[in-house]
């Protein structure tokens, strides 16, 4: 578990190229001994946010500091940081011993150390058998554990991983998150994870910064992200959600009342911000249980039914001519509603949250 120390303290960070502004007063922390993940879709600005950590930006306005200290005037080589990126870069004609003494001999390691250094991390990360390899006699996910252990090397009080996954097929891919999350607990460095995949983030992170066009739209634990998210980008970019409009009459105390489509009123919890007027409703399809027609909370038309292994996917239709999608586990239901046939769905207590816009 991440401590209460912060690693790395990002203040109002502004990054503008020419007329374009990539960070909008970035304001986050990332604490000690945490992994945390930058998560958005392409052109967000998590990269460029990395880049600036790393030193391979410089920022317009505001402050970086590491354990306190400006590192904004620092060069990438004298930051305390290192950088593990998609592509691994690394040396094709060296051994794996010597991919990953390269960075401490331009450090001043002597040769004797840094061989010693390179033997204790290729261990760390289970590759002292491949130790005199060459980089083409290994796997994609050899070769990035390679680039790991290259950039732990040196003992950088931040490791920087710049969607180092994304070349590996998905079953390596998944394989290798559990790895990364293990190693990260056992070195106890502050890890920053820049992904686009929500499952990834989802995994593997202790908490999570979603952007959105140079924004830092909600940040926190996974879980709070999942269940507990803020505006419709964030329900929506994270998992799979229903976004249904509603007219809300009141908010009071972080509860929402409101009437859904088809006249039912409801009530459940509201993000911060959310007021009375017309709002969006965020639910999960699989906090929706199937009932009979009017013993529920809307009543829908099915209108298509996928089967995806361990459940069913149910798209169905409001009358007013809104999607509902639900998802029933296999083993929950005896039978599936045929295309077509009317059904009632009961959404679970909690289940459902206003959002703030």
């Amino acid at each position: 578990m991440a401590s209460t120390e912060i690693a790395v303290d990002i203040e109002n960070v502004v990054k503008r190229y020419g007329p374009v502004t990539a960070l909008h007063g970035v304001s986050l922390d990332i604490r000690a001994n945490e992994f945390f993940t930058l998560l958005g879709p392409s052109g967000c600005g998590k990269t460029t946010l990395l880049r600036c950590i790393a030193g391979f930006e410089d920022i317009t306005e505001g402050a970086i500091r590491l354990d306190g200290e400006d590192i904004g005037p620092l060069p990438p080589h004298r930051r305390p940081v290192n950088t593990v990126f998609q592509h691994y870069a690394l040396f094709p004609h060296m051994s794996v011993t010597e991919n990953v003494m390269f960075g401490l001999l331009r450090l001043g390691w002597t040769a004797s150390d840094a061989e010693r250094r390179a033997s204790q991390v290729l261990g760390l990360v289970q590759l002292s058998d491949f130790a005199a390899r060459r980089p083409g006699q290994l796997s994609g996910g050899q070769q990035q554990r390679v680039a790991l252990a290259r950039a732990l090397a040196p003992r950088p009080k931040v490791l920087l991983l710049d969607e180092p996954l994304s070349a590996l097929d998905l079953k390596l891919r998944q394989a290798v998150r559990v790895e990364l999350k293990a190693l990260q607990r056992e070195t106890g460095i502050a890890f920053v994870f820049v992904t686009h995949d929500q499952e990834e983030a989802l995994t593997m992170s202790d908490r999570i910064a979603v952007m959105s066009e140079g924004h830092v739209q909600q940040i926190g634990t996974p879980r709070e992200i999942y269940e507990a998210p803020l505006n419709r980008f964030v329900a929506d970019f994270i998992g799979e959600t229903n976004l249904l409009d509603v007219t809300v009459q009141a908010v009071n105390g972080g509860t929402a009342h409101l009437t859904l489509p088809g006249g039912h009123a409801f009530t459940c919890p509201a993000a911060a911000v959310a007021s009375a007027g017309q709002g969006h409703l965020s639910v999960r399809p699989e906090r929706i249980a199937l009932c009979a027609p009017g013993a529920g909370d809307l009543d829908v038309r099915v209108e298509d039914q996928v089967y995806l292994g361990t459940d069913i996917q149910l798209r169905t239709r409001v009358a007013d001519g809104e999607a509902m999608v639900v998802r029933i586990q296999n083993a929950e239901v005896t039978q599936i509603p045929e295309t077509g046939a009317s059904v009632g769905l009961k959404i679970e207590a909690g289940a459902a949250r206003l959002l703030a816009d």
